[in-house]
């Protein structure tokens, strides 16, 4: 059945105020078939059917059986360039804000599997009237659909598209936000369900202000542990070849789709690989934050990072082969994970001091038996012979950014690797930081803990708790080690300001985006995960954090006995040692050098105080 696309005068004058971009166009009626009677609460084929969407009564309604994933929209005949789209909710109560977050798109294949986005609504719509919004996207598409939002049956009054025949290009695409859009389109809308099955997958990355796109097949399946059980669910993406995603230093097959549900600031993990790299991890994982489609429906801001695996570019070691079961092939390498959750692994063993460590290199399905042997026994000898066989740098490096940000889990979950050919074992890198920067209950707050956030409420696989004390605790070399390398970073500049300036940054980049998901997630006064309080909103929630980083870097300073002079300035003693220099107050006048008095000058290109 074809229906022209047109409005009743009775729309509201003010409407027609908006600019005609393109044609209305035409097509046949297409979508999700069945409906739901509301009068029965029973399903229809013929009541509430898709068609009401276009047929120009802004009375009636499409109202689909399933809650999730509906859709309706229309076979143009040719591909078109879609300049404009309208929309009108359902005439009823609740009618306004369910058409809030749904998403327009334009394909070429019957099943929309090459889908890309045109629009998303970012308010609530009209009871009676049409709102539009400008379309700007250059390629053409035959077919263009209405997703509805989640839980919301795609309930729509009217629909209608504006455009131009042809076949555009793809010079500008559509973004939802300022953030990289990544549009994933499964098999048969197959919805991924565990983190065992791979869902075939049309994957778009569209970014750079529309004008770059990354359009890949692959597999989308579920990650993580507790992470899983949120309503809001992390991904992994592995793409049928190697890719380069977003300029990541990496190209891969893997990437993860970090949910941060129960993180309201969306950056924490962000924030800690600054740290990482600011501590000097010699490798930190790549993540950047993007807005998730999944099959046209809107899930959130997540973060793209790297999978953090042996490749070039991530954990750099030597991969194993089946064959490498003796000699110096069987040394390496090895990337392992002290892990609370070994115990539901495949590839696995508990240490002789009673740490679960799961093999995370070779897989699962690979390793032999000699190798799982070796790594078993070398990491025996790590724990006990641990100033022989550990990597103490990697180790105190990964120590700092996990008590600097206050990471509950550090040693609930701590990466290791050995590569081939040397006797030892470094850590890192690091991951999972959603309950770090004071966002865990039960360590909250954490200046109030007398002493690292491991030793008092700090969660801890195994012993770990243990192993560690021998290191930081009772061991008077590793502790100058650890307070030198503290100073080294301190000076080379993690600082409060520079912290500061990189949450301010975040802030202001993730603006668009946490608006529309918390509009999506309407959690900001609600009690998720292990949230200690409720801030009341997204700009609460960062002081937060930034309060938080503040304290503890004054912490951290007093608890190694450290004391840090801003980098460049130099302490002179008195006015003899300055009279050998040519002082200028901070106007840049000349300052007299018989009797500076105390404050701070430039020198030399330098800053220096006076005492």
């Amino acid at each position: 059945m074809k229906f022209g696309l047109f409005s009743f005068l009775l729309l509201v004058p003010a409407v027609w105020a908006v600019a005609d971009t393109g044609s209305k166009l035409t097509g046949t009626v297409i979508g999700t078939t069945e409906s739901v009677d509301y009068s029965t609460s029973q399903k229809s084929t013929t009541v509430n059917t898709r068609d009401m969407a276009f047929d120009g009564n802004l009375n009636t309604c499409f109202a689909s059986w399933e809650r999730s994933y509906t859709w309706t929209g229309l076979d143009l005949g040719t591909p078109h360039v879609i300049t404009r789209v309208g929309w009108s909710p359902r005439n009823d109560g609740k009618g306004e804000e369910r058409v809030l977050l749904g998403v327009f798109e334009g394909a070429n294949r019957e099943d929309f599997m090459d889908a890309l986005p045109l629009y998303i609504i970012k308010e609530k719509g009209t009871i009676g009237q049409m709102s539009y919004a400008t379309v700007d996207c250059s390629r053409g598409f035959r077919y263009v659909r209405y997703v509805g939002p989640s839980d919301a049956r795609c309930n729509i009054a009217e629909l209608e598209f504006y455009g131009n025949e042809g076949e555009g290009d793809d010079s500008h695409l559509s973004q939802l936000t300022n953030l990289p859009t990544v549009s994933i389109h499964t098999q048969d809308g197959v919805i991924p369900y565990d983190k065992e099955t791979d869902i075939s997958s049309q994957i778009a990355i569209i970014s750079k202000n529309g004008t770059s796109l990354l359009y890949e097949t692959g597999g989308v399946r579920e990650r993580g542990n507790a992470s899983r059980s949120f309503p809001k669910k992390p991904y992994r993406i592995k793409f049928d070849k190697k890719q380069k995603p977003l300029d990541a230093p990496a190209k891969a097959k893997k990437w993860t789709l970090i949910n941060n549900y129960g993180d309201k600031t969306l950056m924490r993990n962000l924030l800690a690989f600054e740290l990482s790299r600011k501590m000097g991890m010699p490798y930190t994982p790549f993540g950047t934050a993007v807005d998730v489609l999944l099959n046209g429906e809107y899930k959130g801001c997540y973060q793209l990072c790297d999978q953090v695996e042996v490749n070039p570019g991530r954990v750099e070691i030597t991969e194993m082969a089946p064959e490498d079961n003796t000699g110096d092939a069987l040394t390496g390498g090895y990337f392992i994970e002290v892990d609370a959750y070994a115990y539901d692994e495949v590839s696995w063993f508990n240490s002789n001091n009673g740490n679960p460590v799961t093999i995370k290199s070779p897989d699962e399905d690979a390793i032999t038996t000699n190798q799982h042997e070796y790594i078993r026994q070398f990491f025996n000898k790590v724990e006990n012979q641990w100033k022989t066989y550990l990597d103490l740098n990697t180790f105190l490096r990964h120590f700092l950014v996990g008590e600097l940000s206050g990471n509950t889990d550090t040693y609930w979950s701590t990466y290791m690797y050995k590569d081939r050919g040397e006797n030892l074992m470094h850590t890192g890198p690091v991951w999972d930081f959603d309950l770090a920067f004071e966002n865990d209950n039960r360590t909250y707050p954490i200046m109030n803990l007398t002493d690292y956030i491991y030793r008092t409420k700090g969660s801890c696989a195994g012993n770990m708790r243990q192993f560690v004390d021998k290191i930081v605790v009772n061991d008077a070399a590793a502790k100058a080690q650890l307070k030198a390398i503290w100073g080294e970073v301190r000076q080379a500049g993690l600082t409060e300001e520079s912290m500061t300036a990189y949450i301010n940054g975040w802030e202001q980049t993730l603006g668009q985006s946490q608006e529309l998901n918390f509009k999506r997630w309407p959690i900001m006064n609600e009690y998720v995960h292990q949230n200690p309080r409720l801030w009341g909103s997204y700009e609460a929630e960062v002081q937060n954090v930034r309060r938080y980083l503040k304290e503890r870097i004054e912490w951290m300073d007093n608890k190694l006995g450290y004391v840090y002079e801003p980098a460049g300035i130099h302490t002179v003693a008195g006015a003899k040692e300055e009279r050998r220099q040519v002082l200028y107050d901070l106007s840049g006048r000349p300052v007299s050098m018989s009797a500076p008095k105390a404050g701070l000058y430039i020198s030399n290109g330098k800053k220096v105080v006076v005492k």
